[in-house]
């Protein structure tokens, strides 16, 4: 089962039926989307996305996603499961756009880093970000990763995959 974390300012709780709006209009932010490496879904897709959450997901504890949360205000969203790149475990983050650079991705990931680290028992955790994305990929670089490969996209975009070592943290 999903537990619900807690940072220093962020909360990570399992998603509930009344955060599917909050869940919908972070995919559909177009600038969001592409920094995550994706192309914006249609709105159905997304919300099919997260009907499976609340029923598949969950039910069968397939792996961990939050929302995530500031002083009531939804900010973001998370998730740490198994990658089919590689042998492991990645993390996946995402920030509501009002509240970049701020310091909460850099907490909320940390926070990821520390459930993978002394929950799971993981000792390395792996993230794939936009070749562009200077802002996570010198966040990736305060916590020590390390450059996997390039992965090169049908229309030519690049995503690096990074490895975290979890005895490295910021």
């Amino acid at each position: 089962m999903t537990p619900t974390l807690h940072t220093d300012r962020l909360v990570f709780s399992p998603y509930r039926p009344e955060d599917e709006g909050v869940f919908v209009a972070l995919l559909r932010d177009e600038v969001v989307c592409r920094w995550m490496g994706q192309e914006r879904s249609p709105e159905k897709g997304i919300r099919s996305i997260f009907q499976s959450i609340l029923t598949d997901v969950y039910p069968k504890n397939l792996f961990d996603i939050w929302a995530v949360w500031s002083d009531g205000a939804y900010v973001g969203h998370a998730e740490l499961k198994k990658t089919g790149n590689v042998d492991g475990y990645e993390a996946v983050a995402a920030l509501v756009r009002e509240h970049w650079g701020k310091g909460l991705g850099t907490e909320l990931v940390q926070g990821l880093l520390h459930y993978a680290a002394d929950t799971l028992k993981l000792t390395e955790v792996y993230g794939m970000v936009g070749a562009e994305n200077t802002p996570c990929l010198g966040l990736a670089g305060k916590l020590g990763s390390q450059h996997i490969r390039d992965v090169v996209g049908d229309d030519g975009t690049v995503t690096k995959m990074v490895v975290v070592p979890l005895g490295v943290r910021a």
